[in-house]
């Protein structure tokens, strides 16, 4: 699919995500009440202690990892606005989304992860590390 670069916006998602894709132009008929969204980058703030201080760090993530599709659709309730990209931020979609396929899809380890019961003395030594940290946050409130 051609991806046009003159679309690029960022989604906030009632959950809080936000978004930064392509709304192609071909969308859904409004009384879908769908948002079609191509190659769906998440944006994430990572704070991130530098020696002027506290500052955020903007990092771009595959929104749909688990999915080799490109077009991800997303009911309009969902949705809490969309506006248009900051030149900042279509450089750095225009960038990472030239590698979006590229990204591997996660894949699980094992097919069936394992369970183990503790013993009655892991199970204590845990609760005791639980106790000292209930009384540590107590003493900083």
């Amino acid at each position: 699919m051609h991806q046009s670069y003159n679309n690029i916006k960022i989604i906030k998602l009632i959950n809080g995500d936000d978004i930064v894709c392509v709304l192609p132009a071909d969308q859904l008929p409004p009384s879908e009440k769908i948002l079609r969204m191509e190659k769906p980058l998440q944006i994430k703030y990572v704070p991130q202690m530098t020696p002027d201080g506290l500052r955020d760090y903007i990092a771009l993530i595959k929104w749909a990892a688990y999915t080799p599709d490109k077009i991800i659709s997303v009911p309009m309730s969902k949705i809490i606005t969309i506006t248009n990209a900051s030149k900042e931020m279509e450089k750095s979609y225009k960038h990472l989304s030239k590698t979006y396929d590229d990204a591997p899809i996660p894949k699980r380890k094992q097919s069936r992860y394992s369970t183990k019961k503790f013993s009655l003395k892991e199970n204590e030594d845990i609760n005791e590390i639980w106790d000292q940290f209930k009384d540590i946050s107590k003493t900083k409130h």
